[in-house]
């Protein structure tokens, strides 16, 4: 019987695909090929779509563009989100059973990742044609949708080659990583320090500006620490950097086990669990899947309940319109998008409560799936140490007991570490931290992953015997 996922594989040899190096790529070179996927996603990212024009100029995503690495109006449009749903539907497929797929076995990863790149194909035509036929650009003649339509698959291909080109190794961390990085940082820049003219109204939008405008129009403490009207304050940058710190401080938590290396006697280390064990996977999952509820409702309510006389409809979502953004009123929806401000939060306690469960329950669950899924479980680590020559101080080498030794702590820091990182997230955004909390979390563990790549890369090539040790 053939199973589900290798019903991709004749499909995939029709879709573009980067080779991965033969040969061993210099560390300038990759970071060559880095710096060129950053540029052109900033490029994208301020190229305007041809033909939307001034019209349609409500936008489904909002304040949730930070995290899908997207610019409205731009080439980037759709940014990481067809991927990011790709492997979040994929994880779920996997993660229940009905995806049977075993990722130590090199055959059923290529089948993995042929088929996460074709279903992120499939989602870029589908969120396309929803932005298009839900109204997002107002009403436009047919060929204006198509040159749409076509421009936003293009760029999402170019995306989804830039991600493989990192990941097939040509470059350093992924794609996706690297721009909800550069998407975080830009925003967290300019709430900072906006360098634009004043406001209509006298004031300036970058928080650190109007901080010193403030103090040299000598304002009230009050006035000079904080503003009305939603616009970035010396509040909410001092909680950006609070938040900064906390995550570091949590990030560097770990359970250390002593390990020894059976080929050389006398050679001891330790082999780190971090408290975030899964790093920033399930608030990746949990963000997508709560942006993808708030941009099919947003489409549904717009097109077919506008009106709020559709019950059903009703208990997906209502919105009401503010800007240029439609904000949720009601519904599941409106439970899934958090109140991005304290004051927003304390009027209405209990959306802001079951947000915060909802997303500490979403990270859990991705968590453990991941870990199964991932291949990060006791029994692949303890096989992985074993293969490595790695044994744990005071037992027999095998399998059995460093399997059990494990047992003890990747559960607990799994569960315990997706608790902590919704609950920082989620708090982070009742304050209203620049880039969204989740937002904060995911820029922190890409930076570490980076720190890591780049220290594992220089020590590879000052020395090259140790590349077999780090497991290259």
């Amino acid at each position: 019987m053939v199973r589900f996922i290798e019903l991709f594989k004749p499909i995939a040899r029709f879709f573009p695909d980067i080779k991965p190096p033969e040969r061993k790529v210099a560390f300038n070179e990759k970071i060559f090929w880095t710096a060129i996927a950053l540029i052109i996603y900033f490029v994208m990212s301020q190229v305007p779509l041809y033909g939307i024009g001034s019209a349609g100029l409500n936008d489904p995503l909002g304040s949730l563009r930070v995290i899908f690495a997207s610019n409205r109006g731009t080439l980037m449009e759709l940014g990481i989100g067809p991927i990011v749903t790709a492997g979040l539907i994929l994880q779920v497929l996997a993660g229940s059973k009905m995806v049977n797929i075993d990722m130590s076995n090199p055959e059923d990863r290529s089948l993995f990742t042929s088929a996460s790149k074709i279903l992120s194909v499939v989602m870029t035509v589908f969120e396309a044609s929803a932005y298009i036929i839900g109204g997002t650009y107002g009403a436009l003649p047919i060929t204006s949708e198509i040159v749409i339509m076509l421009q936003l698959v293009a760029a999402g291909l170019i995306v989804l080659l830039l991600d493989e080109l990192l990941q097939k190794g040509w470059g350093l961390g992924s794609g996706i990583s690297l721009f909800i990085a550069a998407g975080v940082a830009s925003s967290i820049w300019w709430d900072s320090v906006a360098p634009m003219g004043p406001m209509a109204d006298g004031k300036y939008l970058g928080a650190i500006v109007a901080f010193a405008q403030g103090v040299l129009g000598r304002q009230d403490l009050r006035g000079v620490l904080s503003r009305t009207g939603g616009l970035p304050d010396m509040v909410a940058f001092i909680t950006t950097l609070g938040v900064f710190a906390i995550i570091i401080y949590f990030n560097g938590m770990r359970v250390e086990i002593p390990v020894s290396y059976a080929r050389y006697r006398g050679f001891r280390g330790k082999f780190p669990l971090k408290l975030f064990y899964v790093s920033n996977i399930p608030v990746i999952f949990a963000a997508a899947l709560f942006g993808n509820i708030y941009f099919i409702s947003q489409l549904l309510w717009q097109r077919y309940n506008s009106t709020n006389s559709n019950f059903w409809f009703n208990l997906i979502g209502t919105f009401t319109t503010q800007g240029t953004q439609y904000q949720p009123s009601g519904g599941l929806v409106y439970y899934v998008v958090p109140p991005r401000s304290l004051s927003l939060a304390m009027a209405d306690p209990l959306r802001a409560v079951i947000y915060a469960v909802l997303l500490v329950i979403g990270c859990v669950f991705f968590a453990v799936t991941w870990v199964e899924v991932g291949g990060m479980d006791a029994r692949t680590v303890a096989r992985q140490l074993l293969d490595s020559g790695m044994q744990i101080e005071g037992f027999r080498r095998s399998e059995v007991p460093i399997r059990q030794m494990l047992d003890r702590y990747i559960p607990t820091v799994t569960i315990l570490g997706a608790i902590l990182i919704g609950t920082i997230a989620a708090s982070a955004d009742f304050l209203g931290a620049f880039g969204s909390g989740t937002g904060i979390l995911l820029t922190v563990g890409i930076i570490e992953q980076y720190y890591q790549i780049f220290v594992q890369e220089r020590i590879t090539e000052l020395y090259p015997a140790a590349r077999g040790f780090l497991g290259e």
